[in-house]
């Protein structure tokens, strides 16, 4: 298939691409390069994707971008792209949220109406749910985010619905929980976890430790993704992998991969829910997903790739 992948560059976008091209598609990457993080991460992320048959790269945005035009000929978009980031979104910050996660996914679904879709899949969040009333947590349950990164996640995938309840777009929107794995962005709590391990710096921890996720590996997410689009269905699923686990518990393991980590204890940040646990059932049932990769694996490969990694933060 010709597909499209926005936010290209990114940490779950570089590795949806390469999972594409492995898969025989055709695959062109967009990306505006934003400085959320250091673009130069990004351009590492695309530099092998670069050299592949079957990949190109558009470094445009898409609130400008001529999207009609971009969509001709795609069989699915996988909407990737936005401004990530829980504790970045208040105040005067909120602004970017607006724009690349509302507005931008608005204009999409504005040209996807007019393209012949097989699918636009909608890299969600489990942001949207807050401090749920229940664990696991179901599609069924009320959303109440509790940041504004949150709230802009959950605005554009009730366009996604909209857009394929009155206008026919096929749309599926996945809401995923906690993702991991080498390229993580470096303000997320396992990059900088491995980062104090490897290198011997202290890990700032929010909280008690006791705050559980459930971290689903980058590449049951691809798959996922992948899944999700050959599949006929459409709607909203969550994305798990499939077990919950503590801060504490997570501190435990890649000390025993490394070495014990130094930890530095701090107050709970404004927008950190207490836990997150999906109910993937639906996900399980619509497509076939199951999540295969085990966190003390994940973790693993984590740390066998901070090397190349962390030069990053050198250079």
């Amino acid at each position: 298939m010709r597909v499209i992948v926005t936010g290209a560059a990114g940490f779950v976008g570089s590795h949806l691409c390469a999972d594409l091209l492995d898969h025989g598609d055709e695959v062109v990457g967009i990306d505006c390069f934003t400085d959320y993080y250091s673009p130069r991460r990004k351009e590492a992320n695309v530099a092998s994707l670069l050299t592949r048959e079957g990949f190109s790269l558009q470094r445009v945005d898409l609130l400008s971008a001529p999207l009609t035009t971009l969509l001709e000929n795609a069989d699915v978009v996988y909407h990737l792209a936005g401004q990530p980031g829980v504790r970045g979104s208040w105040g005067r910050e909120f602004d970017p949220y607006v724009h690349r996660n509302v507005l931008a996914t608005q204009r999409l679904l504005e040209a996807a109406r007019d393209a012949s879709l097989w699918k636009l899949v909608y890299a969600s969040s489990s942001s949207v749910y807050g401090n749920a009333a229940t664990y696991p947590t179901s599609e069924q349950l009320r959303p109440e985010p509790v940041s504004p990164y949150g709230v802009t996640k959950l605005a554009a995938e009730h366009l996604c619905e909209l857009y394929r309840v009155t206008a026919g777009v096929p749309t599926v929107s996945l809401r995923l929980f906690t993702v991991y794995g080498p390229r993580q962005r470096p303000d997320m709590a396992f990059y900088r976890l491995v980062d104090a391990a490897v290198s011997g710096k202290p890990f700032l921890l929010y909280g008690d430790g006791e705050q559980s996720r459930d971290f689903t590996y980058v590449d049951d997410v691809t798959t996922a993704m992948r899944q999700a689009a050959l599949s006929p269905w459409t709607g909203v699923a969550n994305i798990g992998g499939g077990s919950r686990t503590t801060m504490n518990e997570a501190i435990e393991t890649v000390s025993s991969l490394v070495r014990p980590v130094d930890l530095v204890r701090l107050q709970v940040q404004r927008g950190d829910v207490r836990h997150t646990a999906a109910d993937t059932s639906v996900a399980r049932d619509a497509f076939g997903y199951t999540p295969s990769v085990a966190l003390a694996t994940g973790l693993a490969a984590m740390v066998e790739a901070a090397g190349s990694v962390f030069a990053l933060d050198e250079a």
